[in-house]
């Protein structure tokens, strides 16, 4: 029975997924190296609480009732040490995963669930470095976890289906809804998206269509919230090139290969959101949605 959670990396995804599992009841240790990254976790973690407390949508006591069952923890061995469930939420950097999944299998117990929150990365190599590959599963959650009703359940070549089974129930207690699927570059929501995502920046790249029209069409045409080039911002840039760069090495397919609109853009440091400027520019307080300078 999955009673205790640790999740590695307190940044977005790590705080979110945090998030959840607290609010569901179960006890959850937030790893991170970083001690200033848990406290700036903790506190995006408490303005979240906030906001749904303002929303009606929880309790003040509910809300205490969750934050009092995070813990920050900076040393992996001694925040695995009692896990049923550890899920790894760190860079999305296939030498990093493979060295932090090495060590949750020399520290967790006999038994834990190993899981990774890769948007792209083979679940089966990342099994490999431990000693339990059975054990070991893709949980993607979407950005931002709280709103995203979605978990990609990812199989490894050895994952049994007790563990999935498990993953998937347990994803249900989250509120959440379940996809499984298996284990191939990019999944499938990375798949079809990342794939979309590239043609669109070729567009722009291409002269077809200028930003705003593109995100138009997408967003009026085929009723997607958000258009391609605005949720390339908002996922990082330097994200999608990594993901498409798995994709083309993982299929062999020059279908893949990233638009050189986008690998000049990654190297000149306009990431999206994170940096402040992509396809659009984001200033701090401002819900204005301004194209870029250098796609005026």
């Amino acid at each position: 029975m999955i009673k205790n959670i640790s999740v590695i990396g307190a940044g977005t995804m790590g705080n979110g997924i945090a998030h959840v599992f607290a609010q569901a009841g179960f006890s959850v240790n937030l790893i991170d190296v970083n001690a200033a990254q848990l406290e700036k976790a903790i506190a995006t973690i408490g303005k979240n609480f906030d906001r749904q407390v303002a929303k009606g949508t929880i309790t003040e006591e509910q809300k205490k009732s969750a934050l009092s069952n995070i813990t920050t923890i900076t040393d992996l061995t001694a925040g695995v040490k009692n896990a049923s469930l550890v899920v790894e939420a760190a860079t999305e950097n296939i030498e990093l995963k493979l060295k932090i999944f090495k060590q949750m299998d020399e520290a967790a117990p006999e038994g834990c669930i190993l899981a990774t929150n890769t948007s792209s990365i083979s679940i089966t190599k990342i099994a490999a470095a431990t000693k339990r590959p059975e054990l070991v599963i893709g949980m993607h959650f979407m950005n931002p976890v709280l709103v995203m009703k979605l978990v990609e359940i990812i199989n490894g070549y050895a994952t049994t289906k007790e563990v999935t089974k498990t993953i998937v129930e347990l994803s249900r207690k989250l509120g959440k809804v379940p996809c499984t699927v298996n284990d191939y570059p990019g999944f499938i929501a990375n798949r079809i998206l990342m794939p979309m995502i590239n043609e669109a920046i070729f567009s722009l790249y291409e002269g077809v269509a200028g930003v705003e029209e593109i995100d138009t069409v997408m967003k009026l045409g085929m009723a997607h919230p958000m258009g391609p080039l605005q949720l390339a911002d908002f996922v990082g840039l330097d994200v999608c090139l990594s993901i498409l760069q798995v994709l083309q090495d993982g299929f062999g397919n020059p279908k893949y290969a990233p638009c050189p609109l986008l690998v000049n853009m990654v190297a000149a440091g306009k990431l999206g959101v994170k940096s402040g400027e992509g396809f659009y520019t984001y200033n701090s307080g401002s819900k204005e949605l301004v194209v870029s300078e250098r796609f005026r």
